[in-house]
């Protein structure tokens, strides 16, 4: 699989990244759909055969269950050199203040059983804390080899930018990438994040890529349990499901004229808008060899306008507002 350079870093991330959330305890499932060990560690050898080597995990994902899964799994069938293993802070005691990003750090490299971090990322913009703070104490982190590089989540473009001048005011490690939400069915980041980061060689790094579902089936909703129970991604794309499923229908029409499936329309959508690698949350094996296919898709300039004509605007989903919406 081709490997491409992670923003202005040397580090090569292959052009899909698995997404971890799914793996860990069913004990912290109430939808009872997470993968348990064994099955984690299928999904993660599988992609790994694939030429995968980026996998993204957070320290909330099942309770630190997901980190110390993919640490042991990862340590079984790879070199640490040869993976980029990205976790998160933020859902947390104290959010990204100094005292919780440098607790929050130790937990996350004790239970992913490695000395290191490849990719740190804020997994949401701190209200309450400084971005001084925030921004010195993760340049800290890279400074002393915990870390390799930054990056953040799901936020408002200013606030990226704000974060982004304070760091290169100070002389600290700016960020590298961007894991926000974009999708054919949500692409409101088009209006400043999207463009800013092409402009500074941010590496987009998008989640829910597919919209939990909805870009890879003509049915809005599966007869699965993650399906009944999602309820954020129920919140995400249930409320504007009228308007978004003509795009869909598009997505269908044109994976029957080239002959191939609808979730490698989607991550080819993604491609031609200068996506790094997509954050593909998958839980079953013939899903992951449905999502590598989409790097031999490739879309008309004609077809991307096909595809984009039908957006409606969209309620801004994954930056948290001032009021904690």
């Amino acid at each position: 699989m081709e490997k491409v350079k992670l923003g202005n870093t040397d580090i090569m991330v292959s052009k899909l990244c698995l997404g971890c959330m799914s793996f860990g305890n069913k004990d912290n499932d109430p939808g009872n759909w997470m993968l348990n060990y064994e099955d984690s560690e299928a999904l993660i050898k599988k992609a790994l055969d694939l030429g995968i080597n980026f996998f993204d995990t957070a320290n909330v994902y099942s309770n630190g269950v997901s980190e110390e899964f993919v640490g042991k799994i990862l340590k079984k069938y790879a070199k640490r050199e040869d993976v980029v293993i990205a976790s998160k802070v933020y859902f947390n005691e104290g959010n990204l203040s100094k005292e919780a990003i440098l607790r929050e750090i130790e937990g996350t490299l004790k239970r992913l059983d490695t000395d290191y971090l490849d990719l740190y990322i804020i997994h949401r913009f701190d209200y309450n804390t400084p971005i001084e703070e925030t921004m010195e104490t993760l340049d800290s982190l890279v400074k002393s080899g915990k870390v390799r590089a930054l990056g953040a989540s799901a936020m408002y473009g200013y606030q990226f930018q704000m974060m982004q001048n304070v760091a290169l005011k100070n002389g600290w490690t700016p960020f590298v990438s961007m894991q926000n939400h974009y999708n054919m069915l949500y692409r409101e980041d088009e209006r400043e994040m999207v463009p800013y980061c092409k402009l500074t060689n941010v590496s987009l790094t998008p989640y829910s890529p597919l919209a939990a579902g909805r870009l890879s089936r003509t049915q809005w909703h599966a007869n699965t349990k993650r399906t009944e129970t999602d309820a954020i991604a129920i919140r995400k794309y249930d409320s504007t499901e009228a308007m978004d499923r003509k795009i869909v229908e598009r997505v269908h029409e044109l994976a029957d004229k080239y002959g191939v499936t609808m979730t490698q329309i989607s991550l080819a959508w993604l491609f031609s808008k200068g996506v790094t690698a997509p954050i593909v949350g998958i839980t079953k094996m013939h899903y992951l060899d449905d999502a590598v296919g989409a790097l031999d898709v490739k879309l008309t300039d004609e077809d991307v306008s096909y595809l984009d004509e039908l957006y409606i605007p969209h309620k801004v989903m994954g930056a948290i507002s001032p009021e904690g919406k």
